[in-house]
C-alpha cells in the first residue's frame, strides 16, 4: 500500500512526493525499500503496489522491476479498506488461490532476514487455516502513538495467538498499563490471508466497499472503476473488518520495526552512539541535545537548545519542539488555509 499524503513530515514530503517515495532511512525511497527487503521471498514479478493516480509515476520509477501492470492505481484515496480489496480482486483474478501478504510501503525493518521469517511464518498460518493473520510487534516502551494487540489462545500448534481484541491507541498511563501486563504487541499493520479469505470478509462486513469494485474491475476500464470510487465510504480495514471479524490471529514478529509516523520516529533511526543529537547533513551543534535536524542543502546550526525537530527545504523550514512532531499535519491544513498551497 503506497498511498497517502505523509503529512507529518512536511517540509520534506509534499503532496506529489509523500513519505512513502523519501528516502528517509538510506539511500533508497521507503517504498523501494520495502519492496527489495522481499526479496527472494517474493520477487518484484508477485509484487502489486496500490497508489493515487497523482504518484503513480513516481510509483513506477521507485519500483522499476515490479511489473507496470501491478501497480494499481486508485482515482482516489478511500482508505485502507478499499485499496486491499482492489488489490485482492485483481490478484485473485490471475490466481484465485493464492495467499497475500499486505505491507505498507513506508514502514523502517532494519532486519530482512528476520522479517521474511516472520512474514513466511504469517503466510503458512494464513494458508493452512480461514484467518486473518496480523503481525505484532514486541514493545519496547510504552509508545501511545500505536495501537495494540491483545493475545488470546495459541492456533492449532502453529505459531500464532488468536486476536483477543484490538486496542485503540492508548494515553500515557494506559500505555504503561498495557506494558506491564504483558500479554500484549503493537499492532503493525501487516497481515497475510488468503485472497478467498480476505474476499469473504471484506463481502461480510463492508460490503459497501467491495461489491462496486467487484463490478468496476468486471468491467475494466478507468472510467468503471472511478464511477465506483466515487461510491466507497472511506473505512479502514482495521475498523472495518480486523476488529470485527472473529478469524484474526497475530503472529509474533522478531524483528525492529518502526512505522515512521512523524518527525520523532527518525530519532532511533538517525542517532549515532555517543552522539546526543539525531542529525542528517551538514549540522553543527553547540550546546544542544535530544534534537532532530534534516539539514538538507544548507549548514544547520543549533545553540542553545533542546529537543526540537529542524528541518531546512529550499523553500520552507519547520522549527518545533519534538513532542508536537505528530501535529506537523496542522501546519499542512494551515498553508491551505492561508491560500498557501504551493507549499503543500
Amino acid at each position: 500500500m503506497a498511498g497517502g499524503s505523509g503529512t507529518r513530515f512536511w517540509p520534506r514530503s509534499r503532496q506529489r512526493v509523500p513519505k512513502q517515495l523519501l528516502a528517509i532511512t538510506g539511500r533508497r525511497p521507503l517504498l523501494t525499500d520495502t519492496v527489495e527487503r522481499l526479496r527472494p521471498l517474493v520477487s518484484p514479478a508477485r509484487t502489486w503496489v496500490v497508489t493515487a493516480a497523482v504518484h503513480a509515476a513516481a510509483v513506477r520509477r521507485a519500483v522499476p522491476k515490479v511489473p507496470r501492470r501491478n501497480v494499481l492505481v486508485e482515482p482516489e484515496g478511500r482508505n485502507t479498506a478499499a485499496a486491499i480489496a482492489l488489490a485482492a480482486l485483481r490478484l485473485g483474478a490471475d490466481a484465485p488461490d493464492a495467499v497475500m501478504a499486505v505491507l505498507p510501503a513506508d514502514h523502517a525493518i532494519s532486519d530482512g532476514a528476520a522479517f521474511r521469517a516472520t512474514l513466511a511464518q504469517a503466510l503458512d498460518v494464513a494458508a493452512k487455516t480461514d484467518t486473518l493473520v496480523t503481525l505484532g510487534v514486541e514493545p519496547t516502551h510504552p509508545e501511545t502513538g500505536y495501537g495494540y494487540i491483545e493475545l488470546g489462545a495459541g492456533v492449532d500448534g502453529l505459531p500464532a495467538h488468536r486476536v483477543a481484541r484490538f486496542l485503540e491507541k492508548p494515553s500515557a498511563p494506559r500505555a504503561v498499563e498495557l506494558i506491564a501486563r504483558g500479554n500484549v504487541l503493537w499492532n503493525a499493520g501487516i497481515f497475510a490471508w488468503r485472497v478467498e479469505t480476505i474476499l469473504a470478509a471484506l463481502r461480510e462486513w463492508v460490503p459497501a466497499v467491495l461489491e462496486p469494485l467487484e463490478r468496476a474491475v468486471r468491467s475494466g476500464g478507468t472510467r468503471a472503476l472511478g464511477r465506483a470510487y466515487r461510491q466507497l465510504p472511506r473505512v479502514s480495514i482495521d475498523t472495518g473488518v480486523l476488529e470485527r471479524a472473529q478469524n484474526v490471529a497475530v503472529v509474533h514478529a522478531r524483528f525492529p520495526w518502526s512505522d515512521v509516523g512523524s518527525w520523532a520516529a527518525v530519532d532511533a533511526l538517525w542517532q549515532k552512539p555517543g552522539e546526543v543529537n539525531a542529525v542528517r547533513g551538514t549540522v553543527v551543534t553547540v550546546d544542544s541535545r535530544g534534537c532532530i535536524v534534516d539539514a538538507g542543502s544548507r549548514l544547520v546550526a543549533l545553540l542553545g537548545v533542546e529537543d526540537l525537530v529542524v528541518v531546512d527545504t529550499p523553500d520552507a523550514v519547520l522549527v518545533c519542539p519534538k513532542d508536537r512532531a505528530q501535529d506537523v499535519r496542522l501546519v499542512v491544513d494551515a498553508l491551505g488555509a492561508k491560500h498557501l498551497g504551493r507549499y503543500r
